[in-house]
């Protein structure tokens, strides 16, 4: 019931409930840890996701790569050493790693959607390199940049086909953002990262998968939510707070696709701060906005480790309770 609810909303037909999906990181170390240097990060993360099925019975589960952010390359020191950087292949040991988790996260509940979380190039280079030599790189050396990028989307296509295939999800949820629009120009982001990024999605599709696509706004990032209008997805999910565009608005930037999202992912937000009467209006104000079908109630990132599971609950309650009680001036 649960996974069908999320594939009817998918297809922007009627639902029974409107469904909700969120996520957390498992590792509070996510961004730094690696899982070569201590494997005990696999089992931590997969015990952090087995707790949360097991208690929470979501409608879709996002599988969080805690321990993985970090794409394989030599040793960066210099932007020439961006030459080094190659297109992983579907054998190497950080793709089979994830391989396994996906299928062992898939196990744990069978009424389930299941997305596996991929980040873009860029987001993965801003990860090895950090912001500020990811710029430097960038403008020393923009050719090589560019070409390094191109290869480590097709690693990364590599991961996308194969946790689909062999580690039985149901698609990718892609993670991008241009992580600073005056250094990387709209043409750059045209010409160097849509590409790369489309063709990640497009191999988890030809493998069978649906897809979710996330523009990142945090930490101060914007986006031009209008750039990535033809990435081909199944539903869309983008920070309403962030980049000050509404579920109705973003709608209409994505074509009418189906989306995903409208909370507030941060700490002082309404979902981790609110009454449940107030956490229960803003979904139905949510849904009255965005549609009954072919939307997903959700935040517009992962939400903080400390948000307690009944507020995820209440939501929940306000998807059905649209469906239930009319009025609501739903399509």
């Amino acid at each position: 019931m649960r996974r069908e609810l999320i594939f009817a909303a998918l297809d922007s037909q009627p639902v029974g409930r409107v469904p909700a999906a969120f996520w957390f990181h498992f590792l509070p170390e996510a961004e730094t840890a690696d899982w070569r240097e201590s494997p005990r990060l696999l089992e931590r993360n997969f015990a952090g996701h087995q707790a949360f099925v097991q208690k929470f019975k979501p409608d879709l589960v996002k599988i969080m790569t805690d321990g993985f952010f970090f794409y394989p390359t030599p040793s960066l020191y210099q932007p020439l050493d961006l030459a080094m950087v190659t297109a992983l292949d579907p054998g190497r040991d950080w793709i089979r790693a994830q391989v396994a988790l996906a299928r062992r996260v898939r196990e744990l509940q069978e009424d389930a959607a299941y997305f596996y979380n991929v980040f873009s190039p860029i987001t993965s280079l801003r990860f090895k390199l950090g912001l500020d030599d990811l710029k430097r790189f960038y403008l020393t050396q923009p050719e090589a940049f560019a070409k390094a990028l191109g290869r480590m989307a097709q690693g990364l296509a590599n991961l996308a086909r194969a946790v689909v295939t062999e580690g039985r999800v149901d698609g990718i949820y892609l993670s991008v953002q241009n992580p600073d629009q005056k250094v990387f120009s709209t043409e750059f982001q045209r010409a160097a990262l849509a590409p790369g990024e489309k063709a990640i999605l497009k191999a988890a599709e030809e493998a069978g998968g649906r897809n979710i696509l996330h523009v990142c706004g945090i930490n101060g990032v914007r986006n031009d939510l209008s750039l990535y209008a033809d990435y081909p997805a199944a539903a869309y999910n983008w920070s309403v707070t962030a980049e000050e565009v509404s579920l109705a608005k973003g709608r209409r930037i994505f074509g009418g696709k189906p989306i995903l999202g409208g909370f507030e992912a941060g700490p002082g937000g309404l979902l981790a701060t609110g009454s449940k009467d107030e956490v229960k209006a803003k979904a139905r104000e949510l849904i009255k906005e965005a549609g009954a079908y072919g939307y997903i109630l959700g935040a517009d990132c992962a939400i903080p480790s400390g948000v307690g599971l009944e507020r995820l609950e209440w939501v929940r309650e306000a998807g059905l309770e649209a469906i239930k009680f009319s009025g609501l001036g739903l399509r």
